[in-house]
């Protein structure tokens, strides 16, 4: 039995559980915290006992992408991930109150929101409620089992518009049968991250296990009715700015001006304005994304003409426009680095569900160059603009 100690170990994992860490609680003043709290004691456990539960004995095909996966090395024996903490509405020592409860706005947005209520990931912000349908209550709040947490709702790590960010998945305008089965192969142990260090993998393990049947279903229907536009923005380069890799969202921030960093193979994926996508959390916010010189003429020959038989043509399946066939999902103009991971995790083959069974022979030649060619070219394709209705 775990007790509500400070730190407790589980299975070789840290649970961080929610020790004396108030600060302050004076009447007609703010209750000041000295760091995030945790999840429910009990979703603790049950994420220790998922990352518990991993297979890690085969080895890596090839060393992993770490500008995929939001790393800048490789995976050690015995890694685990952190516990990820969910933003939530409290107040952190150190900040400035004032600025938290600041309210703020977006050109092109009516709506006013306060940092606090920006980085509450169990009562999703809606910048632009025109972009979708209204969020059903498992979007905007999250699993009806995991509320009063602290805890998530799928549209904190996704965003409203299912646009989503390079450390998680794309999820707008997926199939519903697609989404419905990737949540259920989740759940099933069919689908975990090749790299043990990343954290929200098996965090939507735990949520896509708290999700009645329902839930699922009306998560997938919110995803399938938003349509997937353009949100980035791709140059070839030898070098670029200056990047931050931040180790709380494995996210490339750029510091630099000057073209100065080799992008050295990589893909590396960046917000336009840091501002913008990260503290007011804009989920039209736009990346731009710098992939090797060549890359793109190269994934172009695998992805339209499988390279002289290295590997299938990519339309034959996800449609002529790479935008999706039936229960097959779309490609054209999605995060590289999701892409990248589901590359390696598939031929990993941490990714075993029926549909990952259609992709075994379109992977089985490709090398880890190919692939980096492969979704720096589907990256650059531009979606098609929706139809406007009457």
């Amino acid at each position: 039995m775990i007790k509500n100690s400070k730190v407790a170990l589980l299975f070789g994992f840290f649970i961080f559980t929610w020790g004396s860490t108030v600060l302050s609680q004076v009447a007609d003043t703010p209750v000041i915290h000295s760091q995030r709290p945790p999840m429910a004691q009990l979703q603790l456990e049950e994420l220790a006992s998922i990352v518990s539960q991993r297979e890690d004995s085969q080895q890596l095909w090839a060393p992993i992408p770490g500008w995929a996966y939001g790393y800048d090395s490789q995976p050690l024996p015995g890694d685990t991930p952190p516990v990820p903490r969910p933003g939530n509405g409290v107040l952190l020592q150190g900040e400035d109150i004032a600025e938290i409860k600041r309210p703020l706005s977006l050109e092109g947005s009516s709506a006013t929101f306060t940092r606090q209520e920006i980085r509450h990931a169990q009562d999703v912000i809606d910048w632009f409620p025109e972009d979708y349908p209204p969020m059903p209550d498992i979007i905007k709040y999250g699993p009806e089992s995991l509320r009063g947490g602290p805890d998530w709702a799928c549209g904190s790590c996704h965003l409203p518009n299912g646009k989503g960010r390079p450390s998680n998945a794309p999820t707008a305008g997926l199939p519903v049968s697609y989404m419905v089965q990737q949540l259920n192969d989740m759940r099933n142990g069919l689908r975990y991250s090749a790299d043990p260090r990343k954290p929200n993998m098996p965090n939507m393990i735990r949520m896509a296990k708290a999700m009645t049947e329902e839930e699922i279903l009306e998560s997938a229907e919110f995803w399938a009715a938003v349509p997937w536009t353009r949100r980035l923005y791709v140059m070839e380069a030898e070098l670029i700015p200056e990047m931050y890799l931040n180790p709380n969202n494995n996210m490339f921030f750029t510091v630099g001006t000057e073209p100065i960093e080799p992008l050295a193979g990589r893909i590396v994926e960046t917000p336009i304005d840091t501002y913008q996508a990260d503290y007011l959390r804009n989920p039209r916010s736009g990346f731009n994304v710098y992939v090797p010189v060549g890359s793109l003429a190269k994934g172009e020959e695998l992805v339209v003409n499988g390279g002289a038989g290295k590997t299938i043509q990519c339309g034959i399946c996800h449609g002529s426009d790479l935008m999706g066939l039936g229960a097959i999902p779309g490609i054209a103009g999605r995060s590289p680095s999701y892409m990248m991971r589901s590359l390696y995790d598939l031929k990993q083959g941490t990714r075993n569900g029926a549909g990952a069974q259609l992709m075994k022979p379109v992977i089985e030649n490709l090398n880890i160059d190919d692939m980096t060619n492969i979704v720096a070219y589907l990256a650059s394709i531009v979606p098609p603009t929706p139809e406007q209705e009457d």
